[in-house]
């Protein structure tokens, strides 16, 4: 009998990590593998179809135009049959017994994730050094207003990750209430859809045993992401919030607003490329607090900068902290 799962993995200039990630996805309960090479200028492909265990189960589509982790995920969504869809990323990778731990039919959950270990690139670990955390925890449910908290950054602290999750989704609720991945986003389409999908009555079961490895590079400052990203960003909030009701639009409303200094602090940057220091302060359409908050952020910016370019060590941290994890999150 066919395992209820298949693995859907994005592919885009991966050819050093394609290969762990299939393998890693090669297990019992998995009956489909699909991955979508995006249109890489690299082996990516090549080294895919190297990884086949020649059991069938994985199909290389190749793009020939670059689509983006969103339209690439409801491509391989499309070519799926299987009940529930996993979620991987080209450069990170399962833990054995990933599936046969997170049983979604147990619960009715329409979403089920584990835990995320976060791992530096520059660590080496390898999945054969990492022991996965399997100790039995009950799913607990995450509701719609838990989940967007989770994506809130507090002053001085990490920025919230819940949008990070990768859970098994089940296809029957995508199918029943026509939703798919925004293919306009190339920064935040995983929270999108998972918000969507809890706006809509989705039951999400989180769970603190881990079987996910991200590898993680340095952390990316609100300066690197594209403007267009960011602004797709804030019109798929805006819209959430348009479609929401009073309880959900009360909990939007912050993470909105920083996402929104976020766009304000890359269009800034834009002005004084194009325009220089002076004329983006003193010709620039922005209020004057706006100009405190860009300002102020471009410090913290620069600080964060400084520390992340200083030696470190490999640090690995997860996802999801301490027992009562609802309550220690990095908000």
């Amino acid at each position: 009998m066919a395992g209820p799962f298949c693995v859907v993995i994005p592919a885009y200039n991966a050819q050093s990590t394609i290969g762990r990630a299939i393998a890693s996805a090669c297990q019992a309960e998995v009956s489909e593998i699909v991955v979508i090479d995006d249109a890489s200028d690299d082996a990516t492909a090549a080294r895919a179809g190297e990884a086949d265990d020649g059991s069938g189960r994985l199909f290389v589509i190749r793009s020939e135009q670059n689509l983006g982790p969103a339209a690439a995920r409801n491509l391989a969504i499309a070519n799926t049959t299987a009940p529930f869809i996993a979620l991987l990323d080209a450069d990170d990778y399962f833990l054995p017994g990933r599936f046969a731990a997170l049983d979604p039919e147990c619960g009715g959950w329409d979403l089920l994730a584990d835990n995320i270990r976060f791992v530096p690139e520059e660590s080496g670990t390898s999945s054969r050094a990492i022991a996965p955390n399997g100790n039995t925890v009950t799913p607990r449910q995450l509701d719609f207003e838990g989940f967007v908290a989770g994506n809130i950054g507090r002053p001085g602290e990490q920025r919230g990750e819940m949008g990070f999750l990768k859970p098994v989704i089940r296809r029957d609720f995508l199918v029943r209430h026509d939703l798919s991945y925004d293919a306009q986003m190339r920064l935040g389409e995983d929270f999108d859809l998972y918000a969507r999908m809890l706006a809509l009555g989705a039951r999400f079961g989180v769970t603190s045993a881990c079987y996910y490895v991200a590898v993680e590079r340095r952390a990316s400052l609100s300066s690197s992401h594209r403007t267009e990203d960011l602004a797709a960003l804030l019109a798929s909030i805006e819209r959430l919030s348009c479609s929401s009701n009073e309880t959900h639009r009360e909990a939007i409303a912050p993470l909105r607003e920083q996402v929104a200094q976020r766009w304000r602090l890359r269009s800034f940057l834009d002005d004084k490329r194009n325009l220089g220091l002076w004329r983006a302060l003193t010709e620039g359409a922005w209020a004057p607090a706006e100009l405190r908050g860009i300002l102020a952020q471009i410090a913290r910016d620069k600080i964060a900068n400084h520390r992340g370019s200083e030696p470190r060590k490999a640090r690995v941290r997860m996802l999801l902290q301490g027992s009562d994890w609802g309550r220690q999150l990095p908000l």
